[in-house]
């Protein structure tokens, strides 16, 4: 058994392919391997290099392996997800060039506006529309694991998808496995060890992150969006949210986890540059400390 430790770009901010407020993806990937990472995700499609040799020199010059890409969708329109099917493509002829690169995972589109918060689909599925939801999910899947590669979908913050009900429905009418966010399971009220304990056979993936309870009470009584939570650090370093790590590694190795765990805390937008690698540097630190060599 193996536990490998990544970070993704969105702990420096990234969340589009282009945007003023993000680091230059140069910075972002010299300071991912400063910060003692030995993987990385692709983050947002087109951010960092998606052509080879592009890519693959950019990540040896730096000793980093590339582990997984990251594809959003609107599951409930057949358009997206041929899209996201079209991307899935794109990507896996890319990966192909990593030994590690095995995971893609596949993103659901919020009910809720990113930036303002307001409501932009019925958080509440009708039995058709849930079943329109797991059908795509699933062909999505299948996109994946027809080049080779493992479909990870990650239920996400105001997604139709992310209580642990609604995880639960989802793993009994497909067989696609999860990324599984730890900070985003908090968000949406579940107890991720022992939900990892009860799931671990369609847990290939996870995704590293905590999230502070009282900045979440303090979102729902004054009904911030998503994105100003987290810029009032809803999500915080592994250690100071609710979460306790050192059990959540302990309950990896008793299922016996083998494979990548990456690190990825909301962090858009940074109000310097400077902010991302202190904190990539403390977390590598603390998750050591927690039993992640």
């Amino acid at each position: 058994m193996a536990i490998k430790v990544g970070i993704a770009p969105d702990s420096w901010g990234i969340w589009f392919p282009n945007h003023e407020k993000q680091t230059p993806w140069q910075r972002c990937m010299d300071e991912m391997a400063q910060a003692g990472y030995e993987g990385v995700e692709l983050g947002p499609w087109g951010y960092f290099p998606n052509t080879n040799p592009a890519l693959k020199q950019a990540l040896d010059a730096r000793s980093l392996t590339l582990v997984a890409a990251t594809v959003g969708a609107d599951f409930l329109d057949d358009d997206s997800v041929d899209g996201m099917c079209a991307t899935i493509a794109d990507m896996s002829a890319l990966m192909a060039d990593f030994a590690q690169a095995k995971y893609i995972v596949l993103l659901p589109g919020m009910y809720t506006d990113l930036q303002t918060g307001e409501v932009v689909m019925n958080p509440q599925l009708t039995d058709e529309q849930w079943k329109k939801y797991a059908a795509n999910v699933q062909r999505a899947a299948d996109a994946v694991s027809i080049h080779g590669l493992v479909p990870a979908f990650h239920p996400h913050v105001d997604c139709h998808v992310q209580t642990e009900a609604e995880i639960e429905r989802l793993l009994e009418d497909t067989d696609v496995g999860l990324c599984f966010d730890l900070g985003h399971h908090v968000y949406g009220g579940g107890e991720p060890i022992s939900f990892y304990r009860k799931h671990s056979d369609r847990i290939p993936y996870i995704h590293i992150k905590d999230c502070d309870m009282k900045v979440k009470a303090r979102m729902d009584a004054e009904k911030w969006s998503f994105a100003r939570a987290v810029t009032e650090d809803i999500m915080v370093e592994p250690g100071r949210g609710s979460i306790d790590f050192k059990q959540m590694y302990a309950a990896l190795t008793e299922k016996g986890y083998d494979g990548w765990v990456v690190v990825e805390q909301d962090l858009f937008p940074v109000k310097s540059f400077d902010i991302p690698y202190p904190i990539a540097k403390r977390t590598r630190e603390s998750l050591r400390e927690a039993g992640f060599k």
